[in-house]
Order: structure tokens, then sequence, then C-alpha cells
């Protein structure tokens, strides 16, 4: 635990590090921090927070940074939250248009990194699993197209290759059968009733149907969610890391390689509002360099997606909070409206 005269000198040093960019060194945070001490002081408080690994000092500086550790305790317990709507007035000239849902996406993740300067990540809705009506039509001997139409009007075509030759009336029956009994359900759920149901099935409907799941199936996992990435060269001008080519190689194969960024997308999705992991805490963005300030969306009241800003350890976490957090809430409005 962190008396006040501490937590004041952490706190007044994180701010001009954030500031600056600059080690902060002891005559600074005399005069920043508003307390009357004597440098000697002061440098005993240096040093009893650098013991407890919250600041460092670089090896070309008298001054100190704060570590990932000193940046945590400094955004758990220090940080001024603002009303989320002041000081933004761009966030008001910068309208999300709800035509189309990938457009939304794309503008997303550029007005994230439009407004943070770094790079602005953004997961599509998830799809639902759900199909309104299947259909069969024989296209040939052996050859039948499957139609599934989702709720949201989505219509998605296999062709099938099956065993049996199935004559057009068999595949209407079938057709009938199956929006009758098994429309507005999930694809697991049909999975379920079908294991329990086969048997009572005719055959010709039952093979149908096992054939339509794995279709399903197949169109679920095409749909997984997707990540949009904007501004990652946004990072090349970052003096904390921009002469480091071996970091920015590897930032650069992080973005590329979006499974990750999905995994801390969904992670961030499990929790209500916004959420900052700082250096390697995420698991996922393994950089001590790189922080990700992130928040769910939700269309009709569900979480359906997430989106973030991924940027370097020394951000202003109070902006970065208030961009994330009225963007996630522009995009919830925009495809609520559809």
């Amino acid at each position: 635990m962190l008396d006040d005269r501490a937590r004041s000198l952490l706190k007044t040093l994180v701010e001009r590090y954030i500031a600056d960019g600059q080690p902060v060194g002891s005559r600074t945070l005399s005069k920043a921090s508003g307390l009357e001490l004597s440098p000697a002081t002061i440098r005993n408080v240096m040093a009893d927070l650098e013991e407890l690994g919250l600041i460092v000092s670089p090896h070309t500086s008298a001054g100190r940074i704060p570590t990932p550790r000193g940046y945590r305790l400094f955004v758990d317990t220090m940080l001024t939250a603002r009303p989320v709507d002041a000081g933004m007035p761009e966030m008001a000239e910068a309208p999300l248009h709800p035509d189309q849902p990938q457009r939304v996406i794309a503008q997303a993740a550029t007005l994230l990194s439009n407004l943070s300067s770094f790079v602005g990540v953004i997961s599509a809705p998830k799809k639902a699993s759900v199909f309104r009506h299947i259909e069969f039509l024989r296209l040939g001997e052996r050859r039948v197209l499957v139609i599934l139409v989702a709720p949201d009007g989505d219509v998605q075509n296999r062709v099938l290759f099956t065993q049996h030759d199935h004559s057009q009336s068999e595949l209407v029956e079938a057709t009938n059968f199956l929006n009758a009994h098994y429309g507005g359900l999930t694809i697991e759920e049909v999975r379920l009733r079908l294991k329990s149901e086969v048997d009572v099935l005719r055959g010709e409907i039952a093979t149908l149907m096992r054939a339509a799941v794995q279709v399903g199936t197949e169109v679920m996992e095409e749909n997984q969610e997707q990540v949009v990435v904007s501004g990652e060269r946004n990072l090349l001008g970052v003096q904390d890391f921009g002469n480091d080519l071996g970091a920015m190689r590897k930032m650069f194969d992080l973005f590329e390689q979006k499974t990750h960024l999905l995994r801390l997308l969904d992670t961030s999705s499990r929790a209500e509002g916004v959420r900052i992991f700082i250096g390697g805490e995420s698991g996922v963005v393994p950089y001590e360099e790189l922080s990700v300030v992130s928040a769910p969306y939700e269309i009709d009241g569900r979480i359906v997606g997430t989106l973030g800003v991924i940027g370097p350890t020394r951000m202003a976490y109070d902006r970065m909070i208030q961009i994330v957090d009225i963007t996630s809430k522009l995009v919830g409005n925009a495809l609520s409206q559809r």
C-alpha cells in the first residue's frame, strides 16, 4: 500500500510522462506535484516506488518512467474519469451510416484510429445461426441445391451430392416438413432434435435434414466474426518504439494474424463496459509496450461484437476510454437502426 505522498508523486509522474514522453526527474516532480518536499525526500520516495516495480530508470536518463504495473495502479486508482461526452465534439461530427453493416464496421475502425491516432480494431457482429426458411431444389441426378435463409434475409446456397436420387416432389415434401417443424431454431437446436427424432422421420427427410444441418454448420464456420483493423501505420510515428524495428515487425505480424485479435476481443466481450489491458496482461497481445482499451457493443440489448484501440502504454487513458465508450454506443445505435 502506498501512502498519500507516494500516490501523489506516482500520479504526477505518470501524467507528466504521458504528456511529455520524457523520463521524469526529481526537480520536475517537485514543481509539478505541488508538494513541499525536499529533493532528498522525493528521491527516497522514487527509490521506494522503483523497488515496488512501479517505475523504472532508463539507463540513458536519471529520470524515471512508469512500468506496466505502475500504469495499472494509475488506471485503477488514480485516473480521473471525465463525463463521457466532455471535450469530444469531434465524435458528434462522425455519425455512422447504418445502410450496410460492413460499412458501419469499417467506418468505426477508421473513426477509432483517427481519434486515437493509434490502431482501431473491431469485430464484425456474429452471424445468427438461425434459419428462417429452408428449401431443396433438384438440379439433376443425385444433385440437390439447398437454400438457407437467415432471419436478416441473408441467403446461403450449397449443392448437395446425395447417395440416392430424389424427385422434386420428395424435395418439396421435405422442404414443407422441415420449415413447419424446424424453422426458427438454431442449427445446434436442430442438431439436438434430429438426434432424438431421426428414427421417426422418413428416410429421405432424415437424410436431407442431416445434409441441411451440415450445410448450416459450414455456413456458421464461414461466417465467424471477422476483425477489421485500421491505422497500423500510426504506430510508426510513436516515439516509444518508432526506432525499434524488431518490435515494430512483431506488432505488424500481430495485426496480420487476426486470430489473436479475435481472441482478445472475445475476452473483452465477456465483461460490461470498457476494459483496459496494459502490457502483456491480456495474454493475447504479449508486448510490454502495448496497451488495449476495449468495449463490447450491442444490438437491441445483445452483445454482438467488440471494438477497441491498441496503442503504446504511454497513452492518454482517460481520452481513450471516452473514444472507445462513445464509439461502441455509436456502432450499436447504427446497427440497431437496420
